[in-house]
């Protein structure tokens, strides 16, 4: 009796902390296909379940960017509330932030659109005055507690109920993408969780994002509603596009950057993206973003808190300063990685690991008490970077706009270059502190045991550095016209220099600098602004942020956390340079004791429980004999546990005496023998296999292209031994004089 014939469950799954087989999803994908398109023409009944298979995919992506867009748009509206309620709350409805108190109050004039007696601070609350010192004190002590009470809140949800929901979530989300699995990281707790707890940490004032967490966010969803369909819940190739299509949708609506979602997906977080999967993450950032659209989260119908738009020209020269913006994107990158790493590999490596609600008590306390006395650190990041890109009009009252005689418009109605005010001064003095405060404590935020997102720190860095050379430039302009490269093309009275848009290339230059994004980054930047006209500035940045960052370190931070994790991730984009062979990589090595192998028709199930026992190992070889070693194909661990397990509980007589075959037909048993047992059903016959002399760059591009787990080494017919994933990635980290040891999982 072969009871194979119906499908175990548990075949063909695999277990925690394991790579997926590529090539076996994606035959059983084709086979599945194959069976729908056969059937199909028999019934009206299997050409209706043959048309709702190949549209499950749109559906799917549909959900998704539904589903991403209304939990982005909650997240940015309670983000917003809980920022605002640090400094006070509106008493016209304790749910109104700022802004909107102030927009339904009557009493509220133009150049004071912020102050309304609706809007009441701690101090006026609690003393009935804002004036004094003692105001202050009562305002700066709430503040601080606020911060520490949603900082408190977030590390403790995410230790309690989903450790998985903290830090960014791109990290893990590349090594799952490229077949690596991790149970539970995409699941609905750590979706419930990653959503409230980023809400707390971004209202905490933690110099942190919520963009890359938002990525997360999506991918937990695409992996939820995976099972809800058959064709996604049973192949994890086929899940792990939808993961690449919910990543785009992740970055579309953090950004409001639907083609910049699609292109961050391919070029930074996917491994296999076909062609098809191109369209789907299209279609669900496109649904994601009219869904956060819908939603209006910041009431002036952009998707995002930080949107510009300019249209004055800029000028060949100005190029220098972009490209030295780029040049200090790219070192402080470099600087970033370097430092940010080393202190991770602290926390994990001493006892500050051990307590990570301290950590965050403690960063945030500090945080919170430097940010308050300066406005621009006391204001949330995103509405820092709104600030650092607008470009002053007539009726900004913002410090950053306190120019001298500024109502002397020139013809156009732009206004011209004019001297610095008190204002600008005084605002270039905090900048450079606010510089300064966001370069060091995002240092030891990023990697916390909170969500936390690196591209809004990031971008405040540049954007501080970009805009205190926008307004020196511009002074510069301004008091010395008569020199060659102002008066060919600034006149007196024109407005030529933009410092926004200095702060926009800055902004860029130090997150291409952190992450090593080029093409996308310069979409991101271009949807977000609107400004087509500063494409070539955003490229000549980001480039020399990237070749300067590469320079100091190959890895961007993403591959850098990956590494210190040691999550066996293959990178794609690095050439193998080393001369090695196939049988100097392979185990057994030359002293080591033999290769593990199954034979196909004279073992037990004794025999073979005895090995599974023994060994730690996902799968065997299965030969013709152990004296010949002739290969027959591959079985794997799991599949044999469960096989036996089955045909124990399933199969009359099966039991430990009883022989295994792993052949097409078993010979006649002498009477009073006990059945046998047929697993030929389980076993991979074309595994893929190379000889003991190929060349380890051909060995590491098969596994890279093909995204196998394991790879069987022969010597003219005969097996040798065996390379599996983690021992390429052993290979190449000794061959980079890194500790082997430090890839962690099969």
């Amino acid at each position: 009796m072969d009871f194979l014939e119906e499908p175990i469950p548990g075949v063909g799954t695999y277990d925690d902390f394991n790579t997926i087989d590529w090539v076996r999803e994606k035959s059983r994908d084709r086979d599945r296909h194959r069976e729908i398109t056969n059937k199909s023409k028999e019934s009206t009944w299997a050409l209706i379940h043959s048309v709702s298979d190949a549209f499950s995919g749109w559906l799917l992506m549909l959900l998704i960017g539904l589903l991403s867009g209304s939990l982005a748009g909650l997240i940015d509206i309670s983000a917003h509330w809980m920022t605002d309620l640090k400094e006070g709350i509106c008493t016209g409805g304790f749910w109104f932030n700022h802004e909107h108190c102030c927009w339904n109050s009557e009493h509220v004039t133009f150049e004071e659109r912020d102050k309304c007696p609706e809007w009441n601070s701690w101090s006026q609350l609690i003393i009935s005055t804002d004036e004094g010192a003692f105001a202050y004190i009562v305002n700066y002590f709430m503040y601080v507690l606020w911060a520490l009470l949603f900082a408190f809140l977030a590390v403790s949800l995410v230790k309690v109920f989903a450790p998985y929901a903290c830090g960014s979530g791109i990290p893990e989300i590349k090594t799952i993408l490229s077949g690596f699995i991790i149970r539970g990281y995409l699941g609905k707790w750590t979706l419930v969780i990653k959503t409230i707890t980023l809400v707390l940490a971004v209202s905490s004032g933690l110099s942190l994002g919520k963009e890359g967490p938002l990525v997360h966010v999506a991918c937990c969803c695409g992996n939820i509603l995976c099972h809800c369909f058959n064709k996604y819940r049973k192949n994890e190739a086929k899940r792990r596009e939808v993961l690449s299509a919910a990543a785009a949708a992740g970055v579309s609506v953090a950004f409001g950057a639907p083609i910049g979602g699609v292109l961050f997906s391919l070029e930074e977080v996917s491994y296999y993206f076909p062609l098809k999967t191109l369209w789907r993450s299209f279609f669900a950032a496109l649904v994601a973003a009219f869904t956060l659209r819908s939603i209006n989260p910041f009431g002036n119908s952009r998707l995002v808190l930080f949107y510009v738009e300019f249209h004055t020209p800029w000028h060949l020269f100005e190029l220098v300063p972009f490209i030295l913006l780029g040049i200090f994107g790219g070192l402080w990158g470099a600087l970033f990685i370097r430092t940010n790493i080393a202190w991770c590999r602290k926390r994990k490596t001493t006892q500050l690991g051990k307590y990570p609600v301290i950590e965050v008590l403690v960063v945030t306390a500090i945080t919170a008490v430097l940010a308050f006395p300066n406005e621009y650190t006391r204001m949330s990041t995103s509405e820092l970077i709104s600030e650092l890109f607008n470009d002053c009009g007539l009726l900004d009252s913002s410090k950053l706009c306190d120019y001298e005689n500024r109502f002397n418009t020139s013809k156009g109605g732009e206004l011209p270059d004019r001297p610095a005010g008190v204002g600008v001064y005084s605002a270039m003095w905090q900048l450079a502190l606010t510089l300064i405060l966001k370069i060091v404590i995002t240092i030891f935020t990023f990697g916390m045991k909170i969500p936390s997102g690196l591209f809004i720190p990031s971008m405040a860095v540049g954007a501080i550095a970009g805009r205190l050379l926008g307004v020196g430039m511009e002074q510069l302009a301004y008091y010395h016209q008569e020199w060659t490269v102002f008066n060919s093309w600034c006149s007196q009275g024109a407005d030529c220099i933009t410092p926004g848009l200095y702060a926009m290339v800055g902004a860029a230059a130090c997150l291409g600098g952190v992450t090593r994004m080029t093409v996308s980054l310069v979409v991101i930047m271009f949807e977000l602004t609107g400004g087509l006209e500063y494409i070539v500035p955003l490229m000549a940045a980001a480039m020399t942020s990237k070749w300067v960052a590469d320079a100091l370190g190959r890895e961007g931070i993403y591959d850098a956390h990956i590494r210190l994790n040691g999550y066996p991730f293959l990178e794609a984009k690095e050439e193998f340079a080393h001369k090695t062979l196939a049988m100097d990589v392979m185990k057994p090595r030359r002293n080591d004791p033999l290769l593990t192998v199954l034979t196909q028709d004279s073992m037990t199930v004794e025999d073979v429980e005895t090995i599974i026992s023994e060994t730690t190992y996902s799968g065997f070889p299965v030969v013709v004999s152990r004296e010949s070693q002739r290969l027959v194909g591959f079985v794997l661990r799991r599949d044999l546990i469960i096989s036996i397990e089955n045909a124990r509980k399933k199969q009359d007589g099966v039991v430990s005496t009883s022989i295994i075959y792993f052949t097409e037909h078993s010979p006649p048993l002498p009477p009073y023998t006990p059945p046998t047992l047929k697993l030929r059903n389980i076993l991979d016959l074309s595994p893929f296999t190379v000889t003991d002399l190929t060349p380890m760059e051909i060995v590491v591009d098969i596994f890279r292209k093909l995204g196998l787990r394991q790879c069987l080494v022969t010597h003219n017919g005969r097996l040798l031994g065996i390379i599996t994933k983690k021992d390429v990635l052993k290979h190449i980290a000794q061959m980079a004089n890194q500790d082997p040891d430090s890839i962690l999982f099969n």
